[in-house]
């Protein structure tokens, strides 16, 4: 893997990447996290040594690092106090299960997290929508149930092959129906996943957003996802077979 500096000629903030240094000098780990990442819409940036990571940091400006607590080139809470004391840099610190030691230096650093190692993306990627809520929606990955498909990085939707443009709040909408399909949802679950959980005039206007979203789907001699009211509970979404 090509280690060396590239220049993004600002292209992922552009497309509203989320751009990641990887820093760990085992060849496996590192490139594996960033590989996984891709999928995501991460742009990841994989470093051996710490020297060219600091020389990338400074370049390329990421949006936050992954350091390994088990680094030869340069003690990881050394690394990680320049990251985030002088690059201003959110930094995650990969443990295993002999690192145990470096977290309270880590964190005293400035670590912003211990994440386990080899890294898992069920326990990076929440930590790093944190670290950049806004572009939280391109770290979700695309889904696709019968002939309905979303992807989050582009927001776009398409119901058999046919682009169906969404308002915001209906396209949160209809991808919190979509990964929780064929289960009884209440409105307190899709207020707080699409409104942030405010109340009062939202109530109301959950339901004329799904009555929007109802007529969207709607489509003229094929079967359409249903968005079903199931009554004193919420709402059930059942997609096309």
């Amino acid at each position: 893997m090509n280690n060396l500096v590239e220049s993004t000629k600002g292209d992922y903030r552009a497309e509203g990447r989320f751009l990641l240094l990887v820093v760990d000098d085992d060849e496996t780990a590192g490139p594996a996290l960033v590989t996984e990442l891709s999928t995501l819409r991460v742009q990841g940036r994989y470093y051996p040594h710490a020297a060219e990571a600091l020389l990338a940091a400074g370049a390329l400006q990421p949006d936050a690092a992954v350091v390994s607590a088990g680094l030869t080139t340069m003690a990881s809470t050394d690394l990680v106090r320049l990251l985030v004391g002088q690059a201003g840099i959110p930094t995650l610190v990969g443990v295993g299960d002999d690192d145990g030691s470096v977290v309270v230096g880590a964190l005293r650093a400035g670590a912003t997290a211990c994440v386990r190692r080899p890294y898992r993306l069920d326990e990076v990627v929440p930590i790093l929508r944190g670290i950049r809520p806004e572009t939280a929606g391109t770290l979700d990955p695309p889904v696709e149930l019968g002939g309905l498909r979303m992807e989050p990085a582009t927001y776009e939707v398409t119901l058999h092959g046919r682009p169906v443009p969404l308002p915001l709040k209906e396209f949160r909408l209809l991808y919190f129906f979509m990964t929780h399909a064929d289960r009884t949802v209440s409105r307190e679950q899709l207020l707080s996943a699409v409104w942030g959980g405010s109340t009062g005039e939202s109530s109301n206007t959950l339901t004329v957003h799904i009555k929007r979203l109802r007529k969207r789907l709607e489509t003229e001699g094929e079967q359409q996802p249903l968005i079903i009211t199931v009554r004193g509970l919420g709402y059930r979404f059942t997609p096309s077979e």
